[in-house]
């Protein structure tokens, strides 16, 4: 390690006899920071992996369990290519937001607050945040379900119990968040290992999923708002802020080799993470779709069925779990609604700071995002019961979804503009593919609103001079939406990025500059490393 005039440490690899595969994992005391070797091997996958395992935390939240379960119990398996779509563009997008941050050091809040003016910057902030809520109501109604089913706790007292659950998680989190995730991650895949185990029962005709997941269809009524929820619950906005910025906590050799290396291994990462995802999403349609569809079940389940929701849905795994299902299955949705809590909350994080340059205490951060989700949630589960509550999750899902574009088309913007991503920028083919995968979203959103609007006013029964006013407030807002979408999408990029990848002639003068051979690593954010692993503080010894 030398040390600079402005005293900030540059970590230099050693090029003489030391073998530098041989290089720790941690060059120095504090765990939060990852060093990757600058040489090619496949050892260093293992230094990247993390990031996109947290980030494919929000593919099996609550509210993926819920559009899921009400998917396959009312359209069967015909939703299942909904879900097909959304992981192929699930893994193209969140790449991208993972290579944003690795070649340009910075995470796409701070490339937001760059680019745009002030006004337009305070937007995008405020539609992130509504994001983020959105996101922890199914974590709220999700947690409050969990609770009703383990100690019959009302559900509305288990919403307001939320915010108590969330404040002993962050107490854990002072032990390592790697250690937490890792509890949390095991009781999620005990109920995916759950699911995997009744597709034997409930045999699920497979010509039938085939054709479910790749015969695009939208039979039925309420078909196409469920296949927005499918989509909102999987491709989520926040998840973009999150991953380009997880990725930072890492030292990566500021190299062509090791930038391209970085790249290459968070695909491969984010590949097997969101691969699990899928996997698991499919397996619960397949289940719910095969049980409710079956001519042997009894009165009461088909009752359930015909409102499938969180709080019902233990039912399908008798076969596998017996008087266990409903335990069980509520052991593992709090487990999965408070693992969500945690890329909730570093997302709220890192918006905050790179949209304001401001941070606030994570309890801090994560009571404020978890009171403005309580509110709506308390209000509904008190006057509408658990089916309103499985209902709200539902329109959350829809809320993200409509809210995606505003984090999608800055990101695909930045990644396919060479002044900011270099040599990295995307390829003419990734960035078509990309376009039309944003395209086919908006549509989908925009035919949605449209088609809603118009059906609620024709169906009234409001007079001519109230359907008239709706129609102008209504149609004024989709005009502002649109106008929205389209200042991101035709804007052109201002900014000049600083690239940490340099050319191999600009990488060998910095280093002979160093007074080493070697190449220099990019340091890591501590600002990002201290919201992504919080630590027990230890007390100095000052004798």
């Amino acid at each position: 390690m030398v040390i600079t005039g402005s005293g900030q440490p540059q970590f230099i690899t050693s090029t003489g006899t030391q073998n530098s595969s041989n290089a720790p994992l941690i060059e120095n005391s504090d765990a939060g920071e990852i060093v990757v070797p600058d040489n090619s091997s496949w050892k260093n996958f293992f230094r990247y992996l993390g990031p996109g395992f947290l980030v494919s935390i929000a593919y099996i939240d609550p509210g993926n369990f819920e559009t899921d379960l009400q998917a396959g119990a009312q359209f069967k398996y015909g939703l299942l290519w909904i879900i097909l779509v959304a992981s192929c563009a699930a893994l193209v997008i969140q790449t991208m937001a993972a290579n944003l941050g690795v070649v340009t050091g910075k995470h796409l809040a701070e490339h937001c607050r760059a680019e745009y003016p002030k006004v337009a910057n305070i937007i995008l902030w405020i539609i992130a945040e509504i994001a983020i809520v959105a996101c922890d109501i199914p974590e709220v109604i999700g947690t409050a379900f969990a609770l009703n089913m383990l100690f019959h706790i009302k559900v509305w007292i288990g919403v307001l119990l939320t915010g108590l659950s969330t404040l002993i998680l962050l107490a854990l989190q002072q032990y390592g968040i790697r250690k937490l995730e890792f509890l949390i991650a095991f009781l999620v895949f005990t109920i995916a290992a759950c699911f995997f185990v009744e597709l034997g029962y409930a045999k699920p005709d497979a010509k039938e999923v085939l054709d479910g997941l790749f015969v695009p269809q939208l039979k039925g009524s309420g078909s196409t708002g469920l296949a927005i929820s499918l989509l909102g619950a999987m491709v989520m906005p926040h998840n973009l802020f999150l991953h380009s910025a997880l990725v930072l906590s890492r030292k990566v050799p500021r190299s062509v080799r090791g930038i391209n290396d970085a790249c290459r291994f968070y695909m491969i990462e984010s590949a097997i993470a969101l691969t699990v995802a899928f996997l698991i999403n499919v397996s619960v349609i397949s289940v719910s779709g095969a049980v409710c569809s079956s001519s042997n079940l009894g009165a009461e389940d088909q009752k359930s069925c015909q409102s499938l929701d969180l709080n019902q849905a233990s039912f399908l795994l008798k076969n596998v779990l017996g008087k266990w299902s409903s335990k069980l299955f509520a052991v593992a949705l709090l487990a999965s609604g408070q693992s969500s809590t945690i890329t909730g909350t570093y997302a709220g994080q890192y918006v905050m700071q790179g949209f304001l340059d401001l941070r606030l205490k994570p309890w801090i951060r994560n009571m404020l995002t978890r009171s403005l989700a309580i509110v709506p949630s308390l209000i509904v589960a008190a006057i509408g019961g658990p089916n309103a509550a499985g209902e709200l999750i539902i329109i959350a899902s829809m809320i993200l979804s409509f809210e995606l574009p505003f984090a999608l088309v800055p990101l695909l913007k930045f990644t396919s503009s060479k002044t900011k991503m270099g040599t990295h920028v995307n390829s003419i083919m990734l960035s078509a593919v990309t376009w039309i995968i944003g395209s086919f979203i908006m549509a989908i959103n925009i035919y949605y609103i449209v088609s809603g609007f118009i059906k609620l006013l024709v169906h009234s029964h409001l007079n001519v001079v109230a359907k008239v006013f709706l129609g102008m407030l209504g149609f004024s807002g989709i005009a502002v939406y649109l106008a929205g979408i389209a200042y991101l999408v035709l804007r052109k990029n201002k900014k000049l990025s600083h690239l940490l990848s340099l050319t191999a002639s600009e990488n060998q003068q910095m280093a002979n500059e160093q007074g080493n051979n070697g190449s220099l690593y990019s340091l890591p954010r501590e600002d990002i490393v201290s919201m992504q692993l919080p630590q027990r503080t230890t007390p100095v010894n000052l004798d």
